[in-house]
């Protein structure tokens, strides 16, 4: 059975972690053929797969399927899902019922935005035997209150600020931090810092590893450029060329072949 404890070792030995978000089953499967360490079904599902302006518009209904589904296709491999919008804020009943669910969905942790109202939780659910990872900087869960995606940790009182909030969530017991958007120099700071490993997005190379949406590392976003993003892969230029592939040899008759055809 796959443990996000193993985590805890690759830091130990200087093994840095790779993960990618993965919403579905047939991507689940390509990952699961590759080295990539981690899976997270992270709440991004509802801007990259269904079209939302922002993730505050993900729902633990919306969420089940896409874990479920990705479980069933990722092998080996350690799967982390979101906890969505509100269900780690509201009380404890409600967000131990979200993580267990999402756990018997198929995760094996589940990560919590914040560190404040959400410790009592995240304590519980650990003492409790659940896996969580804690998500500090930028939480896109509360773009409404920070005004937009921006890179947080900027001053030296909000590097602090930061800095003590991963503390709290190192004392509630958690597997690994999730840093988004933040100076490279304060993220190394915490990676030192912290016992458990950090998860970097747009945090710099010292962290000890990294975590890229599937799709925008495959280039399958055109309009999506942030500074932190390396594209691997040109997926829309190749999916578009294909598909008018396609449509010509559709159009001017030349599929199916005779081989393709059935006698």
């Amino acid at each position: 059975m796959q443990s996000i404890a193993r985590f805890q070792t690759m830091k130990a030995t200087q093994q840095k972690i790779s993960m990618v978000t993965c919403y579905d089953f047939w991507s689940a499967q390509l990952v699961a053929e590759s080295a990539i360490d981690s899976i997270l079904v992270g709440d991004s599902l509802a801007v990259v797969m269904h079209g939302f302006a922002s993730t505050v518009h993900a729902t633990l209904e919306l969420m089940l399927p896409h874990v479920a589904a990705v479980a069933r296709g990722a092998g080996d491999k350690v799967i982390i899902a979101d906890m969505p919008f509100m269900t780690a804020s509201s009380d404890l009943p409600a967000g131990v019922a979200a993580a267990t669910a999402l756990i018997q969905a198929g995760a094996h942790a589940v990560k919590i935005e914040g560190a404040k109202h959400q410790l009592t939780l995240i304590a519980h659910l650990v003492e409790a035997g659940l896996p969580v990872v804690g998500h500090l900087g930028l939480t896109p869960q509360a773009v409404l209150q920070l005004g937009g995606h921006r890179v947080q940790a900027r001053t030296e009182a909000a590097a602090s600020a930061l800095i003590e909030e991963a503390e709290h969530l190192a004392r509630a017991g958690i597997s690994a931090l999730v840093l988004e958007c933040v100076p490279a120099k304060v993220a190394s700071v915490l990676t030192q810092k912290l016992d458990c490993p950090v998860i970097g997005i747009g945090a710099g190379v010292q962290v000890d590893g990294q975590v890229l949406v599937l799709q925008d590392l495959l280039g399958a976003n055109r309009g999506f450029h942030p500074k932190f993003l390396r594209k691997y892969a040109d997926l829309a230029g190749d999916v578009v060329a294909a598909l008018n592939h396609y449509h010509q040899d559709v159009t001017e008759g030349a599929f199916p072949a005779v081989c393709e055809s059935y006698a």
